[in-house]
């Protein structure tokens, strides 16, 4: 790994992270990622450090986030399920597949066949600052990258055990580790990569492609946004409850996917909001800031962010702070200005704005008003409801009585649309995001027509009922 101290020199900080590159592009170039033995075993020994290092990653998410057992080890290391995936599939992945031809193509074989890009950059968010590193990290090495990390320096606890993992576990010229803060950050973007990936919020992530850009350096940019949740009339009041507190105020609500603000059937607010106040007292009791369950703030300045969101809204439910502690309460919201900045800029934060509309449309010309968000859900029984939620709405992802979830199931590719995100990952789609599937066409000399050759006096008519039939 390679740390910087806060003053360090801007040129040591770009000589260092120029040697590690280069050595990276060496060694790419010696052809050694590119076998199915080297990846699966890189892949199996990233798995075996994971599982040796449970208890520091659990201990520096904790420091970081103060993010409960469960949590930690469902969401940070439970990565280890997407490393078990790509080791089953990697074979079938790297296979060449073969692509039909039209006829006056014959006699040859066209194939894709993937290809690893060479040397790639993954830059992690804070929010979940092992799975988010890990997980894109998986792609790279299945596809047969080298790959430069750089974790958030507002985890840092959890930085250091990445770092440390990676320095342990890879050799340098293959994957590497720099710490730092945004002077690191830059110094890495003002280099040349084969991909970036990047987890964190769009106005970051617009820098990173503009960076990107100089270079013609493709990217994968997993955002955010304010990701709504509808709640019809036609629902399972409790269970509804329970799964939108329970994805809203996991991990304090430090989640891109979280639901952002709820719209809410006039004609059940009331029971909804009994549902959820039950629901937060079952999960985190009556004062959560007691509950070992319940994550804190992960910084001052966030928290001093969320304390300025809230005043936008007035507190139903929760509303307590506490900055000694970085602890925000559980909070429900009404009365909410929608041109306030809470309904302008994605919350990050146990803040959930509650607002009520008579008719769906309404909800449907709210969220069609702002930018594509990175998740939606809706809470009905309703099949047509459903339908016309999935065809007049885009989003990165869905979820139909369900909030979180999806990004669980390994097969569905995850990502953004719009401004929140470019590209996907999970499963094959982590593969193919860190592969070119190069076209290749291959002939044979045993047959040559002369239709295509010149002269062409006479095979205007004939190429017109080839390629025009």
């Amino acid at each position: 790994m390679v740390q910087f101290a806060v003053d360090s020199g801007v040129n040591q900080i770009e000589s260092k992270i120029q040697s590690i590159i280069q050595r990276q592009r060496a060694y790419f170039r010696t052809g050694e990622t590119r076998s199915i033995e080297f990846r699966t075993n890189q892949l199996k020994r990233l798995r075996q450090a994971i599982l040796d290092r449970e208890a520091a990653i659990m201990q520096a998410v904790q420091a970081d986030l103060r993010k409960p057992d469960f949590e930690a080890f469902a969401t940070e290391i439970g990565v280890v399920q997407e490393i078990d995936y790509a080791i089953k599939h990697l074979r079938g992945w790297m296979k060449p597949k073969n692509v039909a031809m039209p006829p006056e193509q014959f006699p040859g074989k066209a194939q894709l066949i993937p290809e690893p890009l060479g040397v790639v950059l993954i830059i992690g968010p804070w929010n979940y600052p092992f799975q988010l590193m890990i997980s894109p990290l998986v792609g790279a090495i299945a596809a047969g990258n080298c790959a430069l990390l750089k974790p958030s320096e507002i985890a840092p606890q959890t930085s250091r055990v990445v770092a440390d993992l990676v320095e342990k576990t890879f050799d340098p010229e293959y994957i590497a580790v720099v710490e730092g803060g945004v002077a690191v950050s830059q110094a890495v973007l003002n280099e040349k990569f084969d991909h970036i990936f990047f987890t964190g919020g769009t106005a970051i992530g617009k820098i990173v492609m503009a960076a990107a850009a100089k270079h013609l350096t493709s990217v994968t940019l997993e955002l955010g946004g304010k990701s709504p949740c509808i709640v019809d009339s036609d629902i399972d009041l409790k269970t509804a409850a329970k799964r939108i507190v329970w994805g809203k105020f996991i991990n304090a609500g430090q989640t891109c996917i979280a639901p952002d603000y709820l719209l809410v059937d006039r004609r059940i607010k009331p029971q909804l909001i009994e549902a959820m106040t039950a629901a937060l007292h079952e999960f985190y009791g009556e004062d959560p800031a007691n509950s070992p369950d319940y994550g804190r703030i992960v910084s001052d300045r966030h928290f001093e962010r969320l304390v300025h969101l809230m005043q936008a809204g007035q507190p139903i439910v929760g509303g307590q702070i506490d900055a000694s502690d970085r602890y925000i309460a559980p909070t429900l919201l009404e009365q909410v200005d929608l041109d306030a900045l809470l309904m302008q800029e994605e919350i990050f934060g146990p803040l959930l704005p509650v607002i009520e509309y008579s008719n769906i449309q309404e909800a449907i010309d709210l969220i069609l008003s702002k930018p594509k968000p990175l998740a939606l859900y809706l809470f009905s029984r309703n099949k047509q409801l459903q339908q016309r939620i999935l065809q007049e709405t885009s989003s990165g992802g869905v979820c139909l009585n369900e909030t979180i979830m999806h990004v669980g199931v390994t097969q569905l590719p995850f990502g953004g649309v719009g401004d929140s995100g470019i590209g996907k990952y999970h499963g094959k789609a982590s593969f193919d995001t860190f592969s070119h599937y190069k076209g290749v066409l291959a002939k044979p000399f045993w047959l040559d027509l002369p239709w295509r050759y010149a002269p062409y006096q006479g095979k205007l008519e004939q190429i017109k009922k080839l390629l025009l039939k």
